[in-house]
């Protein structure tokens, strides 16, 4: 019936591959924003000519999806019992914080362009 099984608990190891891809997006929009934030924003924009403040607009949507992306991870490691489970649930949550840390960069460089 199932390709083959985990070790753990009989689920199906289609489900391990699901949460390895959902892991992969995540790091991959993860890594987007942060070359967004630390290249392209501060770099290549401005020898484009295109001014400042324009990176809040494309940073925060961004950061917000790579958020839900590390969330709808951990959730898929947790629900196909995956045996990296808890060591991915850790590179998550420290992605997470780091991407936390940007959009609140974003907000408040937002907040300051607005007054």
């Amino acid at each position: 019936m199932f390709e083959s099984t985990t070790d753990t608990d009989q689920r199906p190891a289609s489900a391990e591959r699901q949460a390895e891809r959902a892991f992969s997006t995540s790091v991959v929009i993860s890594g987007i924003r942060c070359t967004l934030a630390y290249v392209v924003f501060p770099f290549v924009f401005p020898l484009i000519g295109l001014g400042t403040g324009v990176g809040p607009w494309i940073g925060i949507p961004i950061g917000l999806a790579a958020m839900i992306a590390n969330v709808a991870s951990i959730r898929r490691f947790h629900r196909s019992a995956h045996r990296l489970r808890w060591p991915m649930t850790v590179v998550n949550v420290g992605i997470l914080g780091l991407v936390t840390v940007l959009l609140a960069m974003d907000f408040a460089e937002l907040a300051g362009g607005l007054t």
